[in-house]
């Protein structure tokens, strides 16, 4: 599944997959119950990178039920929305973050307001999730 970079909406969903910074990525736990939180994550080959906290719930989820869904901030008003919905995996070939250049220059600036160090935060963020779009709604 692909988002068209031709229509209007669809180069609009992908300006705001590289532009915007906070996303809510739901998982299921393994009793069906959904888990929303917010990431910060990267677009990059139609794919979104996630680096997951180390001891997040989402991981084992992911694990356990691959099917999830993420969102993009709506403007206040219930519109401009980009939902994907798809299945997310760990990637163990993906970089470390700190070794992820468009990464870093993505949240550089909030790193260093939390005084975090790209070593610090890929050591407290090392679990990869990868989703890949299999249904985009509100675009």
């Amino acid at each position: 599944m692909t988002i068209d970079p031709a229509s209007e909406r669809g180069a609009h969903a992908l300006a705001r997959l590289e532009r915007d910074r906070i996303a809510w990525l739901t998982s299921v736990t393994p009793q069906g119950q959904p888990q929303t939180l917010p990431v910060w994550f990267l677009w990059e080959d139609g794919e979104v990178l996630v680096y997951s906290f180390r001891r997040a719930v989402r991981n084992r989820n992911v694990a356990d039920n691959p099917r999830v869904s993420f969102h993009l901030a709506d403007d206040g008003r219930g519109d401009d929305l980009v939902i994907l919905e798809g299945e997310a995996r760990v990637d163990p070939s993906a970089p470390a973050a700190r070794d992820n250049p468009a990464y870093l220059a993505k949240y550089a600036e909030w790193l260093a307001e939390y005084g975090w160090t790209p070593e610090y935060f890929s050591e407290e963020y090392p679990v990869p999730l990868r989703l890949r779009p299999t249904t985009v709604r509100g675009v």
